[in-house]
């Protein structure tokens, strides 16, 4: 029985170059055309491989959290929560300000640069942001039952503070914000920590 042709195209460097597209353009601002160009094949090939727009940004996003974004779940293994949030806010200036990735987060940057046809892509967006957010939470809510945290401490405004920092830091470098600036954010915001009686 015969068989279709072989792929002619590293699927996993695909990948890795649809993430950059999105991340610097956003969904909206990254076209087909640029896709196919930048992976050097045609559209039907590409829809082969990954199935539609969408699920390739999907499979993007998965991609940029096991590999740039990846900080987060490690971060999150530190002994004590005080050293896990200084991790993610490290990872944080790390990934944001590497030359090799587009400037902010893709989480972030592609919700902002979305219009009203992407509202499944901001979903996604959002859902994987709540995601971060929900990991943080139980983090700190490990720490409060281990005493690492003080009891009176909560969980979710905690986790929700930190999170809206982590996000804003990607902000902050999409702007131009300098290592040595969004440092000086992470000591302010280090400096609200809840610390034991």
């Amino acid at each position: 029985m015969p068989r279709g042709r072989p792929r002619q195209f590293d699927l996993d460097r695909a990948l890795d170059t649809a993430l950059l597209l999105f991340w610097r353009h956003g969904y909206e601002g990254t076209s087909l055309k640029a896709l196919t160009e930048a992976i050097g094949v045609n559209v039907p090939s590409l829809y082969s491989a990954f199935g539609n727009k969408e699920e390739l940004f999907a499979k993007a996003v998965a991609r940029n959290l096991q590999k740039p974004a990846s900080y987060l779940p490690k971060a999150l293994g530190e002994p004590t929560a005080r050293r896990a949030v200084e991790k993610l806010f490290r990872g944080a200036i790390n990934m944001t300000r590497n030359s090799r990735y587009p400037e902010g987060c893709l989480l972030v940057r592609g919700a902002l640069v979305a219009g009203p046809s992407s509202e499944a892509i901001c979903q996604e967006l959002s859902r994987r942001r709540a995601g971060a957010e929900a990991a943080v939470r139980r983090r700190f809510e490990r720490a409060i039952a281990e005493g690492d945290l003080p009891a009176k401490v909560d969980a979710a405004p905690l986790a929700r503070y930190i999170v809206t920092v982590l996000w804003g830091l990607s902000v902050q470098a999409a702007g131009g914000a300098t290592r040595a600036q969004l440092k000086e954010v992470v000591e302010w915001a280090l400096r609200c920590w809840p610390e034991s009686e």
